[in-house]
């Protein structure tokens, strides 16, 4: 077997498996939701990379991929001359490559057109039965049930209902407003295609099991955190309070929903668990001493 091949089955290991079990369980990832959304990102696009390159360094001869692996190491790009001059070996590890980084890539993109469609035709809806608040930058939609909304992507715009205009102080209408639009600026929607798409493609990987639940509520905290820059928790709290019961169409993310009542404590009785930040760097230097004995076997093999 081609030596080379370790460091991307390590990297699979870690990415897709060993990373997301100890995210999966870490109490300080929803203290610091955007850094712990950093890491499950670094470990979708860690494991579709490794995954492409596993079949690759399994068809290229020995040379062929330590001149990859080189690349690798430095984080060069191969050139266009250099990709003309690949022989039928490179060709079928370039193809297979290809085809193993096109699967969740393309599950991704139908993720998101698929979600856009959904949002362009609620968004048409609403442009006939809603009515836009210069006020509130915001469409007002007659319901007497509390919700507010928001519809991320080219169709972006907020939702309002009348009950929750009614229903909601000031202060509160602001909170949730402020939360919808932290979704927007953002781009929280692409994540949560990104999620889908592991899903979908990789069902029992931990990964996908792991971060699938995980990364919608941390996206709802990480809203919550900038939204409190501009109002205050107990606005907040009460807000959510009041729209928890409230529903919103698919591909849209309401302010209130399932995990209301979690972000609700979370907002009130705000915990520390010591430096979350630093529990966070641990266990990125915990994965990468790992790999220190997979690569220091991959380059202590000769050419």
């Amino acid at each position: 077997m081609n030596h080379h091949v370790l460091v991307p089955l390590g990297i699979v290991l870690l990415t897709g498996f060993v990373v997301p079990w100890l995210l999966g369980r870490a109490r300080w990832a929803q203290q610091v939701p955007r850094f712990a959304l950093g890491l499950w990102a670094a470990c979708g696009a860690g494991f579709a990379v490794a995954s492409a390159l596993l079949p690759a360094q399994l068809v290229l001869s020995n040379a062929a991929s330590h001149r990859l692996a080189d690349m690798m190491f430095g984080l060069q790009l191969p050139t266009f001359g250099q990709l003309l001059d690949l022989d039928g070996r490179g060709r079928l590890a370039l193809c297979l490559s290809l085809l193993v980084l096109s699967l969740p890539t393309a599950a991704f993109v139908r993720r998101l057109v698929r979600a856009r469609r959904t949002r362009a035709r609620h968004a048409g809806v609403l442009r006939l039965v809603g009515r836009y608040d210069p006020a509130l930058r915001a469409t007002v939609l007659d319901d007497d049930r509390p919700a507010v909304y928001c519809l991320p992507g080219r169709s972006r715009r907020v939702v309002v209902s009348s009950g929750a205009v009614h229903a909601l102080t000031p202060a509160q209408l602001a909170a949730a407003l402020a939360h919808e639009r932290a979704h927007i600026a953002g781009r929280h929607h692409l994540l949560v295609a990104a999620a889908d798409a592991f899903a979908t493609v990789f069902p029992h990987l931990p990964l996908a099991r792991y971060g699938g639940p995980a990364v919608p509520l941390l996206l709802e905290m990480a809203a919550d955190d900038r939204a409190l820059r501009r109002c205050t928790r107990d606005a907040l709290a009460t807000a959510l309070y009041a729209l928890a019961s409230g529903r919103a169409p698919r591909s849209a993310f309401a302010a209130g929903g399932p995990s209301a009542a979690l972000r609700m404590r979370r907002i009130l009785t705000p915990y520390s668990a010591g430096h979350p930040v630093l529990y966070g760097l641990l266990t990125i230097a915990a994965a990468g001493l790992a790999m220190a004995p997979l690569v220091i076997a991959c380059c202590s093999f000769p050419r």
